[in-house]
């Protein structure tokens, strides 16, 4: 009976987050609508998006997994993004949107050369492809699991759905799923919680059987170093990952991308928490989870305490948290091929059909690798090992210089490759090569501090050098020739344009109003096989009821007039 019901929210929910992306399939008229939703995104709305596609199953599954082993070090570690956060929010997210450029790609080929550009772009797409493909591995690995369906299949299908939603949708679609998986999420970690500290046997009985260190700040092979080295990480990652830049870039002006940046800091100081308690809860059930089985510790909590209809909800919630991350991912890669590859290189002269085709074409290309490097994770160490090994690899070289160069005039396209090739090579051969001969294996902290102070330290050295000759790149003079020819001739949007795009940001708000609103009615129905939760579940779905009229009330304040602006810059 329980499967049944919870087969059944799944369905449901699944067709309308599907029709709900369908219906934003008239929206994408051109790139800047249909990979930057028009530049008029309402900040509030580009942070809880920005948060959403930052965290997926893979939350629950890797970092589950830590906290299940390890206990509150895994939440110490996802502070680590609350400070990234907010050094982007100060420095980097309003010199992005400042830049005046659709995608960071757009950014490097103008500040540091064609060159750089485009071995960055192919270097960029296949770690988002690694990156995205362990995370759908990590929502097969809980829906297979939980709904007892093959690891492969589960896969496949899956990963076929996010495409679909993406390529028809674009970030309009994709930012509503967001949100929407933002209310359900957090809906479902609040029911969870009391009823797994009621499994626990109270907060007493948790404190006092857990293991010797288990409410430590650091722990394990995660030490003082790892979490240093990994804040430093996320500085450039928050700040620079090209997906992230989206958001930034996205919003109306300077000083709401800093906001955006800013609520996504504020969401990561408590939802850790939140998050990681009832893997921690767990460990006081059963103890007896070892190896890769640990990564099943926040869906073992999930199935032990929750009524019928609920353990429903937070797989879809998972799932499409998951396919948010991913989404976003696809919609970025694809962005940057159409807008980058295809018009800069191959077809300068394409119509806005012909771009917009390509784009839906390439985010099936891009989606089906994806799901082919999902398919092999399990085979090369788990989730956890997945993850930190590629941001260790590929986190600092690729998105330190970029951002070097948001501040700097004197890296140079040449300096950039250089430096990127060099920290590539050095950390795949520590990570990769010397652990195959048995003569050194870094540990979790060395490994990341090799693959973030790396780069960092040759990009100071370069910057300390260039100072000392007095060189100012190419590049820059170039550039700043170019943003003194756009100060002269300002391109605005038509009054026509102007009006589209608020009518796509006005109906993108009344979806999610309307989409809230079916949440809490999903949960008023799910009160009835809730038994003794049922109280806590109607709590929470008249909170989400209410929640709906926001974004109705901000929907009705967007006026439908022609007020094109320049873009504001603060260089």
């Amino acid at each position: 009976m329980n499967a049944a019901i919870d087969t059944a929210v799944i369905v449901v929910f699944s067709l309308f987050i599907m029709l709900v992306g369908f219906s934003f399939s008239r929206t994408g008229r051109n790139l800047k609508s249909f990979f930057a939703a028009g530049e008029a995104v309402p900040w509030f709305i580009g942070g809880l998006s920005l948060f959403m596609s930052f965290f997926s199953a893979g939350t629950f599954v890797a970092w589950g997994s830590i906290a299940y082993q390890y206990g509150w070090v895994a939440i110490t570690i996802q502070w680590t993004m609350c400070i990234g956060a907010l050094v982007t929010g100060l420095y980097l997210a309003p010199r992005w949107k400042a830049t005046g450029n659709l995608t960071a790609a757009e950014f490097i080929r103008e500040r540091l050369g064609e060159k750089v550009q485009k071995a960055y772009i192919y270097i960029f797409m296949l770690v988002s492809l690694l990156i995205k493909g362990s995370v759908l591995y990590s929502v097969a690995r809980l829906v297979s699991a939980s709904l007892g369906l093959p690891l492969m299949p589960s896969t496949v299908v899956l990963g076929l759905f996010m495409i679909a939603y993406t390529a028809v949708g674009g970030l309009w679609a994709v930012m509503v799923t967001d949100i929407l998986q933002f209310v359900v999420l957090t809906a479902a970690v609040l029911i969870i919680i009391p009823l797994a500290f009621d499994a626990a046997g109270g907060v007493q009985h948790f404190l006092h059987f857990s293991p010797e260190g288990f409410f430590s700040v650091v722990n394990g092979e995660y030490t003082w170093g790892f979490i240093i080295a990994f804040a430093l990480y996320h500085v450039f990652y928050i700040g620079g990952n090209w997906t992230f830049v989206q958001r930034y870039t996205s919003v109306d002006t300077p000083k709401s991308a800093s906001k955006v940046a800013y609520l996504f800091a504020g969401l990561y100081i408590l939802s850790p928490v939140l998050w990681m308690l009832p893997p921690m809860l767990y460990k006081s059930i059963n103890p007896g989870l070892l190896g890769l089985e640990t990564e099943n510790a926040y869906l073992m909590i999930c199935k032990h305490v929750l009524p019928a209809g609920l353990m429903g909800l937070i797989l879809t919630g998972m799932y499409f948290s998951t396919s948010a991350s991913a989404n976003t991912a696809l919609n970025v890669v694809s962005a940057v091929f159409t807008n980058d590859i295809y018009k800069g290189s191959i077809n300068p002269g394409a119509s806005d059909k012909t771009l917009m085709r390509v784009a839906r074409v390439s985010s099936w290309f891009f989606g089906l690798g994806m799901i082919a490097i999902a398919l092999i994770v399990p085979y090369i160490g788990g989730i956890v090992e997945f993850t930190l090994s590629i941001g260790a690899i590929t986190g600092g070289p690729l998105l330190a210089p970029p951002i070097w160069a948001l501040f700097s005039r004197r890296l140079t396209g040449k300096a950039t490759l250089y430096i990127t090739v060099v920290s590539l090579l050095v950390n795949l051969v520590f990570k990769v090569i010397l652990p195959l001969t048995g003569s050194i294996k870094l540990g979790r902290a060395d490994e990341m501090l090799l693959g973030v102070g790396l780069p960092f330290v040759m990009l100071a050295l370069y910057e300390w050098y260039a100072r000392s000759k007095g060189d100012v790149s190419d590049e820059y003079i170039q550039l700043q020739r170019r943003r003194a020819q756009r100060k002269v001739a300002v391109q605005t949007v038509s009054a026509e344009e102007a009006i589209e795009i608020q009518k796509q940001n006005q109906f993108g708000l009344k979806v999610i109003a309307f989409s809230l609103a079916f949440i809490a009615l999903l949960l008023y129905a799910l009160c009835f096989f809730s038994q003794k939760s049922a109280p806590l579940v109607a709590g929470i779905a008249t909170t989400i009821l209410l929640a709906a009229f926001i974004p109705l009330r901000a929907a009705r304040k967007v006026k439908i007039t022609p007020q094109p602006e320049p873009a504001e810059s603060i260089y």
